[in-house]
């Protein structure tokens, strides 16, 4: 099979909505949207079935076991954020139907193709591929101000990370007057002034599209703004680009060398995990509180990737995997809700347990999850992670990170005690969810406790992944 098979595959579904909404007419195009989300699940029905090859383009593309892997949990993951979108009074799926899939099928193009880039030219312009499609469906809720203020914000710091990544690069070539990541490897040392420089511009870079403190200003405003079924998807699936592309970058090849970069990613994890928890806390907006949650959880992979070891990269694929669908569930549930109560506030979600028991129950799911409770998909993801660094000696870091878990339950709890135990308001009545929202947030409760209950398929393909770039 071709090694560019996902890509061109995913090509054709773009040509086909390209051409549905030349052709479509009204205002309720929803069959534009079933024919991205179906082109979207036959593509991840094809990755199935591929396998690695050799590098092609000169060695700039490879398909190897991280690629295929990656490209995997995207598809997943947009099949899953588009079925959500479907409805009738959708944003996704009116006039500009055909503009919105087509930008998220495109950003979606990016990520495949970043997760295979090995080369820093053609990283650079998958990175840009993935982005620059994310900034205009940010605000693609252009009637609400809120959308058009995030988008604009979105933009401005994305090109700032941007060019400070292109900068990066430059030094990087400069220094080793290559582009192939392979040949930077072997040149890399500490004691190279205008590469280590280069390449920490380059991670400040990468610090944006995963979200870590401090460049996560972006992520909040954003996610309250915008379209949700997007956000659910933007949550996840960019972010799990990134750290794909921080392995391609600062592990393989390096060997040993990778140790080089402990202090900063334990640094920067440390800081992460801190003020997303912390700023957590006040929020009484569910999309701000599973903002600043997520902003945590970027630092809890980042607790893996300090660890430098083939077990803490092989963990923090797994937590990618845990954090797609315990993350999507949840901004799914609130998209459910809002539907229903049109406010995304947590005092809309009092009584749920009254008004829609399964709702509840799977959003309680995505919150345990996402504490670490066991034995869900999120506590297996935790105790990973926290065993491959307490390995690399990072004993401190483990520390910190169980303790500001705590503080994680508690303000996941209080999201439970609404649902639960506290009454539903007078005027509120049943929720009752689309089809395809329901079978989207069913699909995340199902991989949530799947994972929880027995994580071993999923670790032991994340293990024979990494040890070969180690």
């Amino acid at each position: 099979m071709s090694p560019f098979a996902l890509e061109l595959g995913l090509g054709a579904v773009m040509l086909a909505v390209f051409g549905a909404t030349l052709a479509a007419r009204g205002t309720d195009r929803r069959w534009i949207a079933w024919l991205a989300t179906v082109g979207v699940l036959a593509v991840g029905v094809v990755s199935a079935l591929v396998k690695p090859t050799p590098p092609a383009l000169l060695g700039m593309f490879v398909q190897d076991g991280l690629a295929i892997f990656a490209k995997r949990l995207f598809l997943a993951a947009t099949f899953i954020g588009l079925l959500a979108g479907i409805a009738r009074d959708a944003a996704a799926c009116g006039r500009r139907a055909g503009e919105y899939h087509l930008l998220i099928l495109s950003s979606l193009l990016g990520m495949l193709v970043l997760s295979s880039a090995r080369d820093l030219i053609l990283l650079f312009v998958a990175f840009e591929l993935m982005s620059l499609p994310l900034y205009v469906l940010a605000g693609f809720l252009k009637s609400q101000d809120e959308a058009v203020e995030a988008a604009l914000k979105f933009f401005l710091v994305g090109s700032v990370s941007s060019a400070v990544m292109a900068y990066g690069l430059s030094f990087v070539y400069g220094a080793t007057r290559a582009t192939d990541l392979g040949r930077v490897a072997q040149t890399f040392s500490p004691g190279q002034p205008l590469l280590l420089l280069g390449l920490l511009a380059v991670f400040a870079g990468f610090a944006f599209k995963i979200a870590a403190f401090p460049f996560h200003m972006w992520v909040p405003d954003t996610y309250e703004a915008a379209f949700t079924p997007f956000v659910a998807w933007l949550s996840v699936a960019p972010k799990a680009a990134g750290f794909v592309a921080l392995f391609r970058v600062y592990f393989e090849g390096m060997g040993e060398r990778a140790g080089a970069w402990i202090p900063i990613a334990a640094g920067l994890a440390t800081l992460t995990i801190v003020g997303g928890n912390l700023m957590a806390l006040p929020q009484q907006n569910t999309k701000r509180l599973l903002a600043y949650s997520g902003i945590a959880h970027i630092g809890y992979m980042l607790v893996g990737f300090a660890a430098a070891s083939a077990s803490g990269m092989a963990m923090v694929l797994f937590y990618l995997v845990a954090y797609v669908f315990g993350n999507m569930g949840a901004f799914l549930v609130v998209e459910a809700v809002a539907r229903s109560e049109r406010s995304e506030s947590t005092a809309a979600l009092r009584g749920l347990a009254q008004r829609s028991p399964l709702l509840a129950l799977a959003m309680l799911l995505f919150l345990l999850s996402l504490g670490g409770i066991p034995f869900l998909a999120g506590f297996w993801a935790k105790l990973y992670v926290f065993w491959a660094a307490a390995a690399a000696g990072l004993y401190w870091l483990v520390l910190v990170g169980a303790v500001l878990t705590v503080v994680a339950l508690f303000y996941y709890l209080v999201v439970a005690k609404r649902m639960y135990i506290e009454p539903p308001d007078a005027s509120a009545g049943r929720i009752r969810p689309s089809a395809t929202l329901a079978l989207a947030v069913v699909l995340c409760a199902l991989a949530v406790v799947a994972l929880g209950v027995y994580p071993k398929p999923i670790v032991m393909a994340a293990l024979r992944i990494a040890t070969p770039l180690f």
